[in-house]
């Protein structure tokens, strides 16, 4: 029953996050909603006992959705002054949001093991993990697509650093190597002045 509850309870909270990530004027509000999305899915795929795909969509897409902020940042120039105005007025709801994703990876935890049940077939019992079975099908059937999209991942990352790479001319660049080349004696001048007499630059 409680595998039942925590099922829909999650999925609920998946789509809701997942629409309003759609219809939220604020981009930092869509990557946020989208944050919540990604846990409420890893809620799924521990209840469905694919323990391996629920830490990869913590770890990596949360982990990715950290870069997508820091992207929509430098792309759109959001002015964190009106953002941080509102702060402690919307203090209260983050902390409720915060306890609800707490109170969701509890009820998950606790219903792991009856996860498997929800489809009324139990899984094939196998002597590996899924993590030593998922790792000899994507080295040896799928090698290959593998690398390809190991591949396209690399070209993405080129593109949008290459995207992101602004040349603005009013900014001082460092030159490394005149500073290398400097000298102690050039960078340090020892001045005495006399008593009531200024420095002279």
């Amino acid at each position: 029953m409680i595998a039942l509850i925590a099922f829909y309870l999650f999925a609920t909270l998946t789509i809701a996050p997942a629409v309003a990530v759609i219809f939220a004027r604020n981009p930092v509000h869509s990557v946020l909603w989208l944050i919540v999305a990604f846990f409420n899915a890893a809620g799924l795929m521990l209840l469905a006992g694919a323990e391996f795909i629920a830490l990869l969509l913590v770890i990596v897409y949360v982990g990715a959705v950290a870069v997508l902020f820091l992207f929509v940042v430098m792309m759109l120039n959001i002015d964190f002054s009106t953002l941080r105005s509102g702060f402690t007025k919307n203090l209260p709801f983050g902390l409720i949001v915060a306890l609800v994703l707490l109170g969701e990876m509890i009820v998950g935890l606790s219903a792991w093991k009856a996860g498997p049940g929800l489809s009324g077939t139990a899984p094939p019992p196998t002597t590996a993990p899924n993590i030593v079975a998922l790792g000899e099908l994507l080295y040896t059937r799928y090698l290959f697509p593998f690398e390809i999209a190991g591949l396209v991942l690399l070209v993405a990352m080129i593109g949008a650093i290459v995207l992101t790479h602004r040349s603005r001319g009013d900014v001082r660049k460092q030159n490394a190597s005149k500073q290398i080349r400097r000298r102690p004696e050039d960078a340090v001048q020892l001045k005495q002045p006399t008593v009531g007499e200024g420095m002279k630059l």
